[in-house]
């Protein structure tokens, strides 16, 4: 297993390191460059080369590369020019992470709690009810575009019938900030109703978030349950008078959900990575949300550590999950 788990690893160095050259050299190929990025058209010629040089460009390339790599070692991406101006762009990805974890965290959730019960009982009810409104509801949330759930939804339940709010992570109210998860902090400070408002406030987004990973986890658990059912193994612990939980825990649910942990990984590693329009649609301040203006205002330093701490977080959680195959099915091990 510590084989297994040092291969992995080295692996993931080895992504990490060829995802910073490519990050390196698609920021330096684009449409003018860091130095039209942060100047725009308020510097003249001399302030353009002192940036230059304060950048390193003016280096040859692998002395820039190298400087790139150390300075992303120590966390040195420069500071927010757009978004955020004059703030470090770490500490900004920093302070907008909680928010985005915690978005995806609700949507696979939901996913989770929806998706791998009703994928078993669909496959074991296959051809009934069941099985073929799950089916029809899991293409819904495939076809239907996610920005447009979230604006039935906000338009319904926050702006016709106020069942919920209407958007933001939280009221203006005092609450106190420990972690930045904001139900979190109201639980460990007790303050009860600042949780409770914070959760509220996290139904809606979670809800419309969770609609293509609840499809495709559906889709792959009834997927699997399927091919399993159909297995020798099954049918020999079935003639053996085994009951009906032991087979389903022993036999059909630890090997149909090999398949679904992949699926998992894949999913909460493009959630982390931000959810552009359903943060924008309800105003959440996440990874996404300021990715995007970073973009529409060339906010090079927030770019660049947006998609390299992105990119980092989606290797992370496929190790995580890799290491988990493993413990699930311990064929991987030796492969």
């Amino acid at each position: 297993m510590l084989r297994f788990i040092v291969r992995r690893i080295l692996q993931m160095i080895g992504v990490l390191f060829v995802l910073s050259i490519l990050l390196f050299a698609w920021t330096r190929s684009l449409p003018g460059g860091p130095v039209d990025a942060i100047c725009g058209e308020r510097c003249n010629a001399d302030q353009r080369q002192a940036l230059r040089a304060q950048l390193g460009l003016d280096k040859s390339v692998p002395a820039q590369y190298w400087t790139f790599l150390t300075n992303a070692f120590q966390g040195k991406f420069g500071t927010s020019t757009g978004v955020l101006p004059g703030t470090d762009a770490l500490d900004l990805f920093l302070k907008r992470l909680p928010a985005t974890i915690e978005l995806s965290f609700g949507a696979i959730l939901i996913a989770l709690v929806l998706g791998v019960p009703l994928g078993f009982l669909a496959a074991k009810r296959r051809g009934g009810w069941l099985d073929n409104t799950s089916v029809m509801t899991s293409l819904i949330g495939v076809a239907v575009p996610v920005f447009f759930i979230a604006y039935l939804l906000k338009y319904f339940l926050a702006i016709k019938y106020h069942v919920l709010p209407l958007q933001g992570r939280q009221d203006d109210i005092d609450a106190t900030r420990v972690t930045g998860f904001f139900v979190l902090d109201g639980l460990l400070t007790q303050e009860w109703d600042a949780a409770w408002n914070a959760l509220k406030h996290l139904v809606l987004p979670s809800i419309a978030l969770s609609t293509i990973p609840f499809a495709v986890i559906f889709r792959i658990t009834r997927a699997s349950v399927l091919d399993v059912l159909d297995e020798d193994y099954v049918r020999t612990a079935e003639a053996k008078g085994l009951t009906s939980r032991t087979i389903r825990d022993r036999h059909v649910l630890r090997n149909a959900m090999l398949p679904v942990v992949t699926t998992l990984g894949l999913q909460i590693g493009a959630l982390l990575g931000g959810a552009v329009l359903t943060e924008r649609v309800f105003v959440w301040g996440g990874v996404g949300e300021s990715l995007a203006n970073a973009f529409s205002l060339k906010d090079y330093a927030v770019i660049q550590v947006f998609i390299l701490m992105a990119a980092a977080g989606y290797v992370i959680i496929n190790l995580l999950v890799d290491i988990m195959y493993a413990v699930i099915d311990p064929r991987v091990r030796t492969r």
